[in-house]
């Protein structure tokens, strides 16, 4: 007698053989077996495919409506998704702290979850956990944002608990000396990444203290330490007011019968528009091109941030810029990171960004390079900053790649309901066209060379960058200090050196 599972085994088998049996009887209908000959034709690997049609993108319909406490409601109707996404957007990001407050504005954002005048930090949790909601605060350098977003059978209960929050915050003392304990050790943490300290002290040096964009979003130990609950509750009265703010609604919602909702949650909450933010003044360009040098002893990179100030994202050379940057270091094919990474094997990655906001913000390039080629680096970014605008100008074959890319990637900023939010927050904070997006793959599209070569003489300064280089001094200086680079030794707060040291070669 066989074992079990060998007479199972057996038995499998037999079966797997009539079913192909079968079935090849099946296929041939029955007839006689025969050879099926199937012609491929020939895979020639070296040749790359033919690209597809490009995606034609159409940008969702939005309904703008008003509440009788004046603030302006956004609805995009997604029906097939049972999920709702709400932003509502204040005009009370870091561009509003306060001299010497820098954190003020986040702080604040960050308080609003820890308990209002009705429910307690613990209590909002729960009812978050029980509503299978996610509920958010945070802040840009111009805005702050609040988010929910719930199954859209929840919506009722979800938005009174949104309501409450952003109207009632109530900034509890002990709340808050938890909140901002947890801030101060982020920040001592954030002392200890070469890449925060880069980036901090590019925006610095690049716009001052004085500018919102030179001070650092989530505030210093300093001035952290320093804020109190008052003054929570004080920049919250006079930044979170419905007039001028504006809530976007995007999901399984019928608009009609959503305002009529927002209507009865926000109709207690009154406020007249805050007051509009100082324009600030444009940093003076820098008179020559300069190297940063900041210790970070015993780094295994260094981390370079190569840049000046750029501009506002209303500027007219917007599209060309966006090819350009795209040519530049803005996809892994760019200029940048090809020869960083692919041919040198210096970094992980290399890249660059203009990043544009109501006010001109920095053009940027930059990466984590290995510290035996900081030197070395810092040559072949500027080579490619350079020749982009000089010798090497960019081709018809790279803008029509660049545009083409951009295109192709639209429809992948448009899947999701918090994606769809964001480009709503753009016509808003831009005040841009409600069909702005249903045009925007053409005017991509209708980018030329010359233009990209001509934003690229304009708005890229190799004689006025500012050089910014965390790593380790005492392996990467002598090799810096050989380039034809003034270079200055500047302490960052936590180190030894209390004052900058300027040393020009």
């Amino acid at each position: 007698m066989k074992p079990l599972t060998e007479t199972n085994s057996m038995n499998r088998t037999v079966v797997q053989a009539a079913c192909i049996a079968a079935a090849t009887s099946l296929i041939a209908g029955c007839a006689p077996a025969a050879t099926i000959a199937v012609e491929e034709a020939p895979l020639d690997r070296s040749v790359m495919p033919a690209p597809g049609p490009e995606p034609e993108v159409d940008f969702p319909g939005v309904r703008r409506s008003t509440l009788s406490n004046g603030l302006t409601v956004w609805v995009v109707e997604r029906p097939e998704v049972p999920l709702v996404t709400a932003q509502l957007l204040f005009e009370a990001g870091a561009r509003m702290d306060p001299p010497g407050q820098s954190g003020l504005s986040s702080l604040t954002a960050e308080m609003l979850t820890e308990g209002t005048t009705t429910r307690s930090a613990t209590e909002i949790a729960d009812e978050i956990d029980f509503l299978a909601a996610n509920l958010s605060a945070g802040v840009g350098r111009e805005t702050a944002v609040v988010t929910l977003t719930t199954l859209a059978r929840n919506v009722e209960p979800a938005l009174e608990l949104f309501t409450d929050i952003v109207a009632n915050p109530s900034f509890d003392e002990d709340e808050w000396a938890r909140v901002r304990d947890q801030r101060l050790v982020s920040l001592l943490q954030a002392l200890d990444q070469p890449a925060t300290i880069a980036s901090q002290e590019f925006a610095r040096i690049v716009f001052g203290l004085e500018h919102p964009y030179g001070r650092p979003v989530q505030g210093t130990t300093e001035s952290v330490s320093d804020i109190t609950p008052t003054e929570l509750r004080e920049f919250h009265r006079t930044y979170y007011r419905p007039a001028e703010a504006h809530l976007i609604v995007v999901g399984a919602v019928e608009t009609d019968d959503l305002v009529q909702q927002l209507e009865t949650h926000f109709s207690a909450w009154l406020g007249s528009a805050p007051p509009a933010p100082a324009g600030p003044a444009d940093p003076p360009p820098a008179p020559t091109t300069q190297i940063y040098l900041i210790d970070k002893p015993g780094a295994a990179q260094s981390q370079i941030r190569i840049g000046h100030v750029g501009v506002d994202r209303m500027h007219e050379d917007y599209f060309p810029l966006l090819a350009l940057n795209s040519i530049l270091g803005g996809q892994f094919s760019s200029r940048i990171n090809l020869n960083l990474r692919e041919d040198k094997g210096y970094t992980y990655g290399a890249s660059s960004s203009f990043q544009m906001g109501r006010i001109a913000g920095p053009f940027v390039a930059g990466a984590g390079v290995q510290t035996a080629v900081t030197m070395e680096s810092i040559v072949e970014f500027m080579r490619e900053l350079k020749e982009i605008r000089d010798q090497r100008p960019a081709t018809p074959e790279e803008v029509e790649f660049a545009t083409t890319s951009i295109i192709r990637q639209e429809p992948l900023t448009l899947q999701t309901n918090a994606q769809i939010a964001a480009r709503v927050q753009d016509l808003i904070r831009y005040d841009l066209p409600l069909d702005y997006f249903d045009e925007y793959s053409d005017r991509v599209a209708e980018v030329s060379v010359a233009e990209v070569n001509r934003a690229a003489r304009e708005h890229l300064r190799p004689g006025q960058f500012a050089i910014v280089v965390v790593g380790d001094r005492a392996t990467i200086e002598q090799n810096v200090r050989t380039l034809p680079y003034p270079v200055e030794i500047v302490a960052i707060e936590g180190q030894a050196e209390p004052v900058t040291e300027r040393q020009e070669v």
